[in-house]
C-alpha cells in the first residue's frame, strides 16, 4: 500500500481533490488560508490554497476562482460532491492566515491573514460545514498535508515542532 501513495501538490491560488490512498499538499501558506474539506468515511478530501477573502473586488473577465475564500469554497463543495462526498457529511479543517507582516497601521487591507480566516469561516457557515480543527494566525508560514483516510491534517511551521490536528 506505502508504495501506491502519491502528494498531490496544490499551488498557491489553486485547488484540488484526493482520495485514499493519496494525500493532498500546500506549501507557502503565510497570510493563505489552506482549507481541507473532507468526508471521511467516503475517504474523499478537497484543499483550496486560498489568497484573497472576497472575489466581488475582483474583475470578472478572468476570475481566478480559486483564489478567493467565497468562489474555492463554492467549488470545492461542487466538485467533492461529484466524487461521491456527501454535503452534510463534510468537515473541514483550516491552516495559514499568518499576519506575515508587521504593521504599525490598522489598515484593514494589511491585515489579509486574519481577513482570509474569517471569509472562510463565514462561507463555511452557509454551507453549515462545522470547521473541526484549525490552525491560523501567528506570523510564520506553513505547509499542510492531508489524509483522507484518517482525516489527519499534519502541519510543518516555520521555526516550529510539527503539528496533527
Amino acid at each position: 500500500m506505502g508504495d501506491t501513495q502519491t502528494i498531490v501538490k496544490v499551488g498557491i491560488a489553486d485547488l484540488n481533490i484526493v482520495n485514499t490512498p493519496h494525500i493532498i499538499r500546500t506549501s507557502g501558506l503565510g497570510s493563505c488560508v489552506g482549507v481541507v474539506l473532507y468526508d471521511l468515511s467516503r475517504q474523499v478530501a478537497g484543499l483550496a490554497h486560498v489568497m484573497l477573502p472576497d472575489s466581488s473586488l475582483a474583475k470578472k473577465s478572468n476570475l481566478n476562482e480559486f483564489k478567493y475564500a467565497d468562489t474555492a469554497i463554492d467549488y470545492l463543495v461542487y466538485e467533492l460532491c461529484t466524487k461521491g462526498a456527501r454535503k452534510y457529511a463534510l468537515q473541514a479543517k483550516l491552516a495559514g492566515g499568518a499576519q506575515m507582516f508587521q504593521f504599525e497601521s490598522s489598515n484593514d487591507l494589511m491585515r489579509i491573514g486574519p481577513r482570509n480566516v474569517q471569509a472562510v469561516q463565514e462561507k463555511l457557515g452557509q454551507y453549515r460545514i462545522p470547521v473541526i480543527a484549525m490552525d491560523v494566525g501567528g506570523n510564520s508560514g506553513r505547509t499542510i498535508d492531508f489524509d483522507p483516510a484518517t482525516g489527519n491534517l499534519k502541519i510543518r511551521t516555520v521555526n516550529k515542532s510539527e503539528l496533527v490536528i
